[in-house]
């Protein structure tokens, strides 16, 4: 039983830091200032459900999935930054409030699959960790693979539940900052999600013409 526990320490020790909930507790609580307290509550679960279920099957059928479709990490890389610049565009220039429209009756747009579930919490580089998992598990333990793919699925839910306390302790600061605050903050996470979206992009692109950031940096030089 203790390559069951390593491998779910491993897997959140590895997977938290690239997942980190605290990046995403600001744009969570930028997308959701509007809702009540239930329906930021729903929210968060439901990303935090979101994303176990989009990791679990990257990992019992993410070989099967990249290869039949033939998409590469660095191709997933890009997609992720495409919208997660999209959503920076949206949240830096939002849309100007229609004439006459009545706020409070109108519908409250879902975020919790896009973009908090895919690509905030399960995003490139968490799917990049999962399937890097699922490839080595079956070559390391060939014996073992049963428990070490349900090690991998406890580690990946025991750091979602870690994601969901954050996403909820952040939406109290809903009520702290007031709609100017939100306002500005949304604003300057609009603007740092374009450049982590621009980021993804330049880290594909390098990626599948196996760019070295090194050798990039110094050509550029």
């Amino acid at each position: 039983m203790d390559i069951f526990f390593e491998t779910i320490a491993l897997t959140i020790t590895a997977l938290l830091p690239i997942m980190n909930p605290f990046s995403t507790a600001p744009l969570f609580v930028s997308l959701t200032a509007s809702f009540d307290r239930k329906r930021q509550r729903q929210q968060a679960l439901l990303a935090c459900f979101y994303a176990f279920c989009i990791l679990a099957v990257f990992l019992v059928l993410g070989k099967t999935i990249v290869d039949f479709f033939g998409i590469s990490v660095p191709g997933i890389r890009v997609a992720g930054g495409l919208i997660i610049s999209f959503v920076g565009f949206r949240m830096l220039f939002p849309p100007p409030p229609l004439a006459g429209a009545d706020l409070a009756g109108a519908p409250q747009q879902d975020v919790a699959f896009t973009p908090i579930a895919m690509p905030s919490l399960a995003g490139p580089g968490s799917i990049a960790v999962v399937l890097s998992s699922a490839a080595h598990i079956q070559s390391i333990r060939p014996n073992d693979w049963p428990m070490i793919y349900l090690a991998v699925m406890t580690g990946i839910a025991v750091t979602l539940v870690i994601s969901f306390v954050v996403l909820r302790a952040a939406s109290s600061m809903v009520r702290i900052l007031g709609p100017g605050g939100i306002d500005a903050m949304t604003r300057i996470f609009g603007f740092l999600l374009i450049c982590i979206g621009i980021q993804f992009w330049l880290t594909g692109i390098s990626d599948f013409f196996g760019i070295a950031p090194a050798k990039a940096a110094m050509g550029m030089a």
